[in-house]
């Protein structure tokens, strides 16, 4: 498949985005999700906010949230609440049956506590992100920086390779949660997504996969051609 350029990238992401922010509705409690398509929604949301809808929000990082607040969208405490009405959050890839990588944008550990916490997750995509099976983009491992090199050396000796994420500076990058992340470079497609969760979560020092399953509820795809199609 052709890799679209930017400029069509951002039409797309642009039309997905707008779909979304077209779901929510006055009184919601909304979960604000991470990455490009979740900050193109945002921004559509901040417009709807400033034409009068009134909601509250949370956030899967800090990033999100401050471009809401920036907007003038109200948060509540993610501690005072237990559950939220509607989450629009991206993936970097989702299949056919709506399972996910995510993680990319780094806050795979808060987006899904709050998919869990949602009673709906929307998830909203370009076109590009649309897999017929997962694999091709590195899955994020986040792990706690105690004993992290021995938490790599057992992912290696498992047979997960990949390469510890750092900044632009060269240091080692971590989330909003202080921990870190290993992305993992599968030779192959995965085959079976949840067998290498299960084997991934069961070491020590893990704390969250960026496979989500169960969570996504409907699919915003956008397409290049600025038309979107909204998937049940």
């Amino acid at each position: 498949m052709t890799v679209p350029s930017l400029a069509k990238l951002q039409i797309a992401r642009n039309a997905a985005g707008k779909a979304a922010a077209d779901f929510i509705e006055n009184g919601m409690l909304v979960g604000l999700g991470t990455g490009h398509t979740a900050s193109v929604f945002i921004d559509h949301l901040i417009e709807r906010c400033r034409q009068g809808l009134r909601i509250t929000a949370v956030a899967t990082s800090q990033k999100s949230m401050d471009q809401a607040k920036q907007g003038g969208i109200p948060f509540v405490d993610i501690n005072e609440i237990t559950s939220i009405d509607l989450t629009i959050d991206g993936a970097d890839e989702i299949d056919p049956t709506k399972r996910m990588i995510k993680g990319g944008g780094g806050a795979l550990l808060r987006e899904k506590i709050i998919a869990h916490m949602s009673q709906e997750m929307i998830v909203v995509v370009d076109e590009t992100k649309c897999v017929p099976t997962l694999g091709k983009f590195p899955l994020p491992i986040e792990m706690v920086p105690f004993a992290y090199k021995a938490t790599l050396y057992q992912l290696e000796r498992m047979g997960y390779f990949g390469k510890l994420r750092t900044t632009q500076t060269g240091e080692i990058y971590q989330t909003d949660n202080g921990n870190y992340i290993f992305d993992i470079h599968f030779p192959k497609l995965i085959r079976h997504p949840e067998e290498e969760e299960y084997k991934i979560r069961a070491l020590p020092g893990v704390v969250e996969t960026g496979l989500f399953f169960h969570l996504a509820g409907r699919v915003i795809v956008g397409y290049c051609d600025g038309h979107v199609e909204i998937r049940p």
